[in-house]
């Protein structure tokens, strides 16, 4: 077996139509020069592209799936919301959400999106790839039951889930969420539910606003069952590596999943346009440790990552190759050409000791 690695050119073909950063053009905006929408194909690509050329894809094992079928996204989508999806695809794009533009042909490309997600999940949870990571796009864990969101046109990690319990019946999955902004989709298509532990490790206050608070922890049968994380702007690596060691591994290993799936944003990164977080690439090669340790230790190495966010065209390939080669257990010779000044611009001591205070305080309140 190998890391499967789950990549469609299709995937890249969607489009968020003319915009700047995330306004459309119009007004003082004017029509771009580069790639517009911070959503663009270019950080997918590149990340792919990277793999190739690294010499990365040659320990890989390279993967398409079949579109997931109207019946996987009515599992977890409202039908009124999948009708007018399809019905503004079809005419030429739109948004039906929040967020959320999206050009002609999208309903078809989300499906093949999800369905990457979901072949990925089934082909891990039976063992027939050792791990696996998922080049997902549109990204997927903003989208509400209901509407689109933040970029999110279907909740692709929830409808690979649901598929998999349909098929195999009662799985316990925890959802990491790593991307900087709260993953209040996923939050809220299982936060009264128990056998899905929800962690979103965010920017505090960055996405959605006042979404995402550390007093959120499910309801019902699924109290206790979701954790946030927020991060102050600027945590930096260490703030991640303080989440993961008081939060985040003792948490899984309370649940004990029989399976780990990553929500992988990228846009953590120091370079990113939509978030103030400062990491870098060993700060993501780290946490990947950490879950393919975990993984190994607490459910058979289940696990995969299902790309989310991330921003910087030139920064997000080398956050994500730190992720596959770390999965894939092969280092390629590729060095981070922006990791000596991205280390040096970490935060001081003082805020350091500060956040970390703060996550020791949300720990001994979870009786971590």
């Amino acid at each position: 077996m190998a890391t499967g690695f789950y990549f469609d050119e299709r995937c890249l073909w969607h489009t968020t139509g003319e915009h700047v950063i995330i306004a459309p053009v119009g007004g003082y905006l004017q029509p771009p020069t580069g790639s517009g929408h911070a959503e663009n194909p270019e950080t997918k690509r590149r990340l792919k592209n990277l793999v190739e050329v690294s010499g990365l894809g040659d320990h890989l094992s390279w993967k398409k799936a079949p579109p997931v079928s109207r019946a996987d996204m009515e599992r977890v989508h409202d039908r009124k919301y999948l009708d007018e999806f399809k019905r503004l695809s079809d005419a030429g794009g739109g948004n039906a959400g929040f967020y959320s533009p999206f050009g002609p042909g999208s309903f078809e490309i989300a499906a093949v999106s999800a369905g990457l997600v979901s072949a990925a999940v089934s082909d891990v949870y039976h063992r027939r790839v050792d791990n696996a990571y998922v080049v997902s796009r549109p990204p997927g864990h903003h989208c509400l039951p209901d509407a689109s969101m933040g970029f999110c046109l279907l909740a692709n990690i929830p409808i690979a889930l649901e598929r998999l319990r349909a098929e195999q019946g009662p799985v316990r999955v925890a959802v990491v969420d790593w991307d900087v902004h709260h993953g209040n989709g996923t939050e809220t298509i299982f936060y009264d539910r128990d056998d899905t532990l929800t962690i979103s490790l965010h920017q505090e206050n960055c996405f959605p606003p006042d979404q995402g608070r550390a007093d959120a922890r499910g309801k019902g049968k699924g109290e206790g069952y979701n954790l946030n994380i927020p991060l102050l702007p600027g945590g930096g690596d260490q703030a991640y590596r303080d989440a993961f060691s008081l939060l985040v591994k003792p948490a899984l290993e309370r649940f004990r999943p029989d399976m780990i799936v990553v929500a992988s944003g990228l846009d953590a990164n120091a370079f990113d346009p939509l978030a103030r977080m400062q990491a870098h690439s060993e700060t993501f090669r780290a946490m990947a440790g950490d879950l393919k340790t975990l993984a190994g230790r607490i459910c058979n190495g289940r696990l995969l990552a299902a790309h989310e966010g991330g921003y910087s065209e030139g920064y997000v390939p080398f956050c994500g190759l730190a992720v596959i080669e770390t999965f894939a257990g092969h280092r390629t010779p590729v060095k981070d050409p922006f990791l000596d000044i991205l280390s040096q611009q970490q935060p001081p001591a003082d805020f350091i000791a500060y956040q970390r205070a703060r996550l020791e305080a949300q720990a001994r309140a979870l009786g971590f």
